[in-house]
């Protein structure tokens, strides 16, 4: 490797975790890698392996209880180890750029994102007067193609999307044209489309700014789409660093083999039981869940009227049927009402108009009484594994509340929390712990588990699994599918990964701007969606495979228009690369295709044929 072209060089680091009383753990041993100009690099790995202590490292970003004990960080030569602190904190921020995996978090909610961003700058670059960087930071906000920037430069954090967060986070660390970005986990969060919009910016800032790139991520599928190159991560050790397409024909260690095995496989053919044969088994089987075109407005201040209101539509006109047995996905972009509808299907909030019948009755006439048994036979699972479990209760006492919440006392308690325990794949030795220490995925079997010691008959998963790595969802994934091939349950999935979705639900709806555009059967959706919207959905999907809709044609660029000013027509048609004049004025409803498919759009025979 040619020397000079080097930004980054790597030697021999290792970092320890103080536990006191003179005790350490090893998190990084020995690593040791390069990074030149104008190159990516992806590092992987599943949770613990290291890589967000490795990404902090290498910015010289450690405290205790860590300890950089071993090693050498060599930027351009000079040790940032050895540095001096002035030293290094000239270098970061502005030849050294990281961003990290919660925008939301990074930024004072009480100061315009511009002005934020223009204070770093003169931070870094003393003699730049407040108006050549703020000139600077606009024309950075265009490039990352955020629409009206010198508008949104004076709008606060609030007032951002998750995706045009993460562009702001990038605005934030480029601004100053860094050397080396560190982007650590930035896409696991954000939904396919604006993953994909993502990395196709970095790629192009990369570009524009000739910057070298360190790409951590838990998925292979995104390291695809943008890493030159791959370091593969296990128990804080390399385990395996090659260029990314000879790691896909030919991975040298069983830990990378295993990581390539485990992803779900989204274009070959059906062997998952997820075709319309199945779904045509379970149409026959008992109705669980009727949701009969249920709508959801809510009312907020109007910034522009000193006592005004302006209404937000997040669920339109919803209908579908959930059937015993079932593993419904349910898809869309952030923003398209997904978690809206979560909350009105688990009784958290109440339709404005419709119905939502469990087994035949309507659950917003229910009284108290009903209300606490129609929670005891379906639960809702959320995306947090953190903040969902109360830090002062043991692990046996948090899977027992609901039980005690339900009338169970006494001797009998125990007995059901550990069955359930074993069942979900947790020690009994965790029975009288506290979840202190807990990894995400041992936290979300504690959730699993709280849920399951009801003996429910539907999950309702909203983002249960987005937080976790490959490896602890394809283990999570495959308990969902244990526990209801044994226990009968009906599974309704709600979220924005569709390789999960491809691998586990017979039947996928996906949302737009608050309502159901397209309902098909697994095969359908993903082969013959019926929907612009769809393929462009699946044009993102980050996969090692080939994709058969081309992201050239499909990918959308922005975001959906304001839910509070929805336009007239067909909602999709501002943003659709087959919009005909038809598509402004009238707004198409769910119309059948083949079978059990439906898609609301106009021009459903020539997106199938596009």
């Amino acid at each position: 490797m040619n020397t000079s072209s080097k930004i980054l060089d790597v030697q021999g680091l290792s970092v320890d975790l103080l536990l006191g009383s003179g005790a350490r753990r090893p998190v990084l041993r020995d690593v040791s890698l390069s990074i030149e100009e104008n190159r990516v690099l992806g590092i992987i790995g599943e949770s613990g392996s290291g890589k967000t202590v490795l990404s902090r490292a290498l910015i010289n970003w450690v405290a205790r209880p860590l300890e950089i004990t071993g090693g050498k960080i060599l930027y351009r030569g000079e040790d940032l180890v050895t540095l001096p602190q002035r030293q290094m904190q000239a270098l970061r921020g502005r030849k050294i750029a990281y961003i990290g995996s919660d925008p939301g978090s990074a930024l004072d909610p009480t100061i315009p994102i511009g002005h934020q961003i223009v204070e770093k700058l003169k931070a870094v670059e003393p003699g730049i007067s407040t108006a050549d960087a703020a000139r600077r930071v606009v024309r950075t906000l265009d490039a990352v193609r955020i629409p009206s920037a010198a508008q949104r430069f004076q709008e606060f954090p609030f007032q951002f999307s998750g995706g045009m967060m993460q562009r702001v986070m990038i605005v934030d660390a480029l601004v100053t044209q860094p050397d080396l970005l560190v982007a650590d986990n930035i896409t696991q969060p954000l939904d396919v489309t604006v993953a994909a919009q993502i990395l196709r910016l970095l790629k192009d800032l990369q570009r524009d700014f000739n910057t070298a790139i360190l790409f951590v991520s838990s998925s292979l599928g995104t390291l695809h789409d943008i890493a030159d190159e791959v370091l593969v991560l296990s128990a804080g050790q390399v385990v395996e660093h090659q260029p990314f397409e000879d790691l896909l024909s030919a991975p040298k260690h069983p830990y990378t083999a295993n990581l390539i095995s485990d992803l779900p496989k989204i274009w070959e053919a059906d062997t998952r039981n997820t075709g319309a044969s199945i779904a045509d088994k379970i149409s026959d089987s008992e109705v669980v869940l009727s949701v009969r075109d249920i709508s959801r407005v809510y009312s907020t201040k109007d910034p522009t009227k000193l006592f005004g209101k302006q209404h937000v539509h997040a669920v339109r006109g919803v209908s579908f049927d959930v059937h015993k047995g079932d593993s419904l996905g349910i898809v869309g972009e952030s923003g398209c009402g997904k978690s809206s509808l979560s909350r009105l299907l688990s009784l958290l909030e109440l339709p404005n108009t419709g119905q939502i019948l469990f087994k035949g009755k309507d659950i917003a006439r229910l009284n108290a009484r009903g209300q606490l048994d129609l929670r005891k036979r379906f639960q809702l699972l959320l995306q947090d594994p953190f903040n969902a479990i109360p830090p002062h209760f043991t692990i046996g006492r948090t899977i027992a509340e609901p039980l005690r919440i339900h009338g169970m006392a006494g001797s009998a308690i125990r007995p059901k929390v550990e069955q359930v325990m074993q069942e979900i794949g947790l020690s009994l030795d965790l029975h009288d712990k506290l979840p202190v220490g807990l990894s995400a995925g041992q936290r979300q079997r504690v959730n699993i588990a709280r849920a399951m010691v009801l003996d429910p008959e539907l999950l309702i998963l909203d983002e249960t699994l987005s937080a976790l790595d490959q490896v602890e969802q394809t283990k999570l994934l495959a308990l969902f599918e244990k526990l209801q091939r044994e226990r009968g349950i009906t599974l309704l999935y709600i979220s924005h990964d569709l390789g999960m979705v491809r691998r586990v639900c017979n039947r996928v709806a996906v949302m737009y701007l608050g309502r159901v555009v397209e309902l098909s059967d697994n095969q359908t959706t993903f082969f013959n969606p019926g929907h612009p919207y769809t393929r462009a959905l699946l044009s993102a999907v980050p996969s090692i495979e080939a994709r058969p809709y081309d992201p050239e044609k499909y990918l959308l660029e922005g975001e959906p228009p304001n839910p509070i000013n929805i336009p007239p027509g067909c909602s999709f048609r501002t943003r659709c690369p087959f919009a005909i004049e038809k598509c402004a004025t009238i707004d198409p409803v769910l119309t059948p295709r083949a079978g059990e498919a439906f898609a609301a759009c106009h021009l459903a025979k020539i997106v199938e044929a596009a």
